[in-house]
């Protein structure tokens, strides 16, 4: 008896290739986006027209966001082995973490098991009045809130808003955003401070409330940001500045004795115990 494996997703014959239950080659290339296909893969199920909207515009907030450190691996890893393009992607995907791109995710892990944690909610008091406790929690465990802060945009970050509004266009502005949107309206009461809701941690919200499991939603960060990627690289083949920053950070270390070192992160953790 020859054994089988079970896939809902592609296989293969002679003179067919078949995708999704649909034949590749007549109805799917010309007729569905990348990102529908992107969408249909994980969720298997063809997103509406408004989650569509959504989904790409999702895919193009995290494409790309200048010179963040995980472009400079990948520029700096294409300067030293020219030869290797996947290199330099994989060293670029590779820094996909909890500062970068990885925020999408853990911005709907922490929303998900608040959520999970309060129970039922329902009006917009609700939301709040959640927000607020989560919010007190972090600040005395001294925990950051994934997806509330940028270092660039310290005004609001401009993605925000418009993942908020083609969400509520879809019909998928649900509790996930909801939470998410309430922490920023309260969070001056409690950090006496303006830390506006992120770009990433918005998609990673809106990509729950899609119905995506927050363990596959950093996928989506890494494919977005693969296109970006390949941008950088490609901009680095014609134009580098790979060799520039190497001299640049080389041409200007500088030597200390080890012991200054350690002295100095000592005190850097004294002052922070004592602040």
């Amino acid at each position: 008896m020859t054994e089988t494996y079970r896939t809902s997703l592609g296989t293969s014959s002679l003179d067919s290739i078949q995708l999704l239950g649909k034949e590749m080659a007549t109805e799917l290339m010309g007729e569905v986006s990348f990102g529908d296909l992107a969408f249909w893969l994980v969720a298997l199920r063809r997103p509406t027209k408004g989650e569509s909207r959504l989904f790409n515009a999702i895919l193009v907030a995290l494409a790309d966001h200048g010179f963040t450190p995980t472009v400079l691996a990948a520029r700096l890893t294409l300067t030293s082995a020219p030869e290797s393009i996947q290199g330099a992607m994989a060293a670029g995907i590779l820094g996909g973490g909890s500062r970068f791109l990885g925020v999408t995710e853990d911005a709907a892990k922490f929303l998900a098991q608040s959520l999970s944690d309060a129970g039922e909610l329902g009006s917009d008091s609700s939301y709040e009045d959640l927000a607020k406790q989560i919010l007190y929690d972090c600040q005395s465990r001294g925990l950051l809130v994934p997806g509330l802060g940028h270092p660039v945009h310290k005004n609001g970050d401009p993605r925000t808003p418009v993942i908020y509004k083609l969400a509520a266009e879809a019909g998928v502005f649900g509790t996930h955003l909801s939470l998410l949107a309430a922490i920023e309206r309260v969070q001056a009461d409690v950090f006496d401070k303006h830390l506006p809701v992120n770009g990433a941690g918005a998609c990673g919200a809106a990509l729950a409330d899609l119905g995506f499991p927050p363990g596959i939603i950093r996928g989506f960060a890494l494919v977005a940001r693969s296109a970006g990627l390949l941008g950088q690289i490609a901009e680095e083949m014609r134009d580098p500045i790979g060799l520039q920053l190497y001299a640049a950070v080389d041409r200007n270390a500088r030597y200390v004795d080890p012991s200054e070192v350690l002295y100095s992160r000592s005190t850097r953790s004294t002052l922070k115990d004592e602040s």
